[in-house]
This record gives C-alpha cells, sequence and structure tokens, in this order.
C-alpha cells in the first residue's frame, strides 16, 4: 500500500495511527476540517468527509481509505445524519468514482451495544444492536461497506472498536481497552492482508479481562494483539478504589456491550 488516505486523521484515534502506519515509501494523504501540519511522507488536506468532490480528489490514486472521521459520541439525530451517515456514503462513494479499491472503517463496538453479558463473547458479524444514534451510524455504515463490496467488489472492512486511548481510564476499560500500538497492529493487518472482501471484526487489546468480543476474524487478517490493560490495573482500582469494582451480575454498565450507552436514563441529546 503506497498511498493511504487517512480520514479524521487530527482526532484521538487518526493521531495515534498516522506515526504507527508510517512506513518507506508510504504516503499517508491526512483528512481533516481542522488544519493539519504534514508530516515526513505526508500530504495534508482540508476538507469535510460531507464533500463528495473534496473526497474524490484526496482519493485520487490512493491504494485505500481509513475512515475516522466523524462525530465520536453521541449527538443530536440531524448532526449524527449529516456527519457520520451521510459522510460515510460519502466516503465510499468517493472511493469508488476514484478507483480506491479498499475503505477500512472505524465502527464502533456501539453498533452491537444491546448484546447481552449472557451473549459474550460477541461473535464477529454480530446482528446490530445498536444503544444510540452514534451506534446506529455506525450500523448504517457497516450497511454501506456492505453494499459497496457486494454491488462494486470493493474491499470493505469495518473495525468495531472498543475504547481506544492512550491508557485505559476506567475499570470497565480494562476489559474493553484497545491499545494504540494494537490499534496500529490492526488497521495495518487491515490494510495489507490480500483481497479480504467484506469483513467485520472486533477491535480490543489481548486484555486480561477481556473476553467480551471475538477476536477470531480480526485473527484471520493477520493481527495479533500484544498488549494487556491488566499493567494499569493497580493504578485504576487505587484510584476508583476496590469498594467501585463493578459486579458483572448486578452492575448495569456490565449487563450489555454498550456500558453507559445502554442504561435507561442515558440522555439522548435532541435537535
Amino acid at each position: 500500500m503506497s498511498v493511504i488516505v487517512i480520514t479524521g486523521a487530527a482526532g484521538l484515534v487518526g493521531s495515534m495511527l498516522r506515526t504507527r502506519l508510517a512506513r518507506p515509501g508510504r504516503t499517508l494523504r491526512v483528512l481533516d476540517i481542522a488544519p493539519l501540519l504534514a508530516g515526513p511522507g505526508e500530504e495534508a488536506i482540508q476538507a469535510s468527509v460531507t464533500d463528495v468532490d473534496a473526497m474524490t480528489a484526496a482519493c485520487q490514486g490512493a491504494d485505500a481509505v481509513i475512515h475516522l472521521a466523524g462525530i465520536p459520541g453521541e449527538a443530536p439525530w440531524p448532526r449524527i445524519l449529516e456527519v457520520n451517515i451521510n459522510g460515510g456514503y460519502t466516503v465510499f462513494e468517493a472511493a469508488r468514482r476514484a478507483g480506491t479499491p479498499r475503505v477500512i472503517f472505524a465502527s464502533s463496538n456501539h453498533a452491537v451495544g444491546f448484546v447481552p453479558r449472557s451473549a459474550f463473547p460477541v461473535p464477529d458479524y454480530a446482528f446490530p444492536a445498536p444503544d444510540s444514534y452514534y451506534g446506529i451510524s455506525k450500523a448504517s455504515t457497516e450497511a454501506l461497506a456492505a453494499m459497496y463490496h457486494h454491488r462494486y467488489g470493493m474491499d470493505a472492512i469495518c473495525v468495531r472498536i472498543l475504547s481506544c486511548f492512550p491508557e485505559p481510564r476506567t475499570v470497565r476499560m480494562l476489559s474493553t481497552w484497545l491499545s494504540p500500538d494494537d490499534a496500529g497492529r490492526l488497521f495495518e493487518a487491515c490494510l495489507t492482508t490480500d483481497r479480504p472482501g467484506f469483513r467485520v471484526v472486533f477491535g480490543v487489546s489481548a486484555n486480561t479481562r477481556g473476553g467480551w468480543v471475538s477476536l477470531a476474524e480480526a485473527k484471520a487478517l493477520g493481527y495479533e494483539p500484544r498488549d494487556d490493560a491488566e499493567a494499569y490495573a493497580a493504578r485504576i482500582i487505587a484510584e476508583h478504589g476496590a469498594a467501585a469494582l463493578p459486579d458483572p451480575d448486578t452492575d448495569p454498565v456490565l449487563r450489555y456491550l454498550g456500558g453507559e450507552f445502554t442504561l435507561p436514563d442515558a440522555q439522548v441529546p435532541q435537535a
């Protein structure tokens, strides 16, 4: 892969992936609505993923698109529709128009957030059970990915990321953390696997307290997670107190894969 477009490159995951996907002879075409300073081996583009002409131009000559851009959490429906769902359509359509053969979409566990703990580990390709407008946007774009594969022959990989941060922040993240280095390994596997077709995989590290989701399909692509959130467990538990350790049988945050997004009193923003 010599030219890769990364949308949302100024965001948290984008910033972590840029250094981890850099390779000699590879150009990262980093795109965001925010201004970006191009690093070595990068081309910076300031544009919106909702602009089909700008996206088509950005995809010209590219081997793959990594689509990270979007509202990264719950928001009013009109914003989710415009940025996340229409933006997802625009990226796939721009790739098709430009002849870019592969799109890797940063989906989320919230596309299947209402899968109950009794069904863990959540299988690859689990039927959508979104827990929010945000989750709906991820499930919708996964559907777009399937259509663009079946109709146009595009390779399309949807990565249902759990919790990707520099370090785990909560006791729950001791189970759901995807480390920056493992994120780099996973997306590199998605870039370099031969003719993957349409895939839906989970993105999580090799956490001692894991086992919430399947990693079979991610490993079939060549992903080998190496990091474990357990390295942070003592500090996190000390910060929150041993009494704060959630009981999986009673804590509502652990009842479903989507955690707090599934709580009955979760606030859904209004337009």
